[in-house]
């Protein structure tokens, strides 16, 4: 613990110790998943240390004003996200995950996506309500998913004052579609 906090407090405190353009760790891989598509991949930022933690230092510094009791994150890059910064805030983590995934008794939400719908779901008694949950996950698209994400915790008594993410395509509208503060580090308008 006193290493977390030694390391957190040389990044954020010290004046010697500059920011990094998080952007110049993140690759950008044309055509993938499919034509057409411009796919932003954090797995060059996950492998550079000093860059992580930064990251994950200014997702704690742009959260910790809502006051979270939890840190809830999307599967599965949401949970890389999610579980450093809820042990960067003393918080808890819980998951939402695809259909099928959790053990023991979930509560499932179905949500439409452009061709078809998927089903997340929750452990039932992940979250106490009442409790503030902020939603957590690596990048905000169309916000489809993340929307039914907020509906799912909200549906279980969170109360969801916020959502987090370290990318947003901006031109893709998905603040749009979410009725809560969201918070991004990086965002992208191509």
């Amino acid at each position: 613990m006193l290493k977390l906090t030694l390391a957190r407090k040389q990044t954020n405190e010290d004046p010697s110790v500059a920011r990094l353009d998080l952007k110049q760790h993140i690759r950008s891989i044309p055509d993938f998943p499919k034509p057409g598509i411009l796919f932003y991949d954090i797995s060059t930022l996950l492998a550079h240390a000093a860059a992580w933690r930064q990251t994950i230092d200014q997702l704690a510094e742009v959260i910790r004003p809502h006051k979270p009791d939890l840190i809830a994150g999307i599967e599965s890059r949401g949970f890389l996200c999610a579980a450093p910064l809820a042990l960067a805030l003393g918080t808890g983590f819980v998951m939402l995950r695809k259909k099928g995934k959790l053990p023991g008794a979930t509560v499932p939400h179905t949500y439409a996506l452009e061709y078809g719908t998927d089903t997340i779901e929750i452990q039932n008694d992940a979250i106490a309500p009442g409790q503030r949950v902020v939603l957590v996950d690596d990048l905000l698209a169309t916000g489809g998913t993340m929307a039914a994400a907020i509906t799912l915790l909200r549906q279980v008594g969170a109360t969801v004052p916020a959502a987090a993410c370290i990318i947003e395509l901006s031109f893709l509208n998905g603040r749009d579609r979410l009725d809560l503060q969201v918070e991004t580090l990086l965002k992208y308008d191509s």
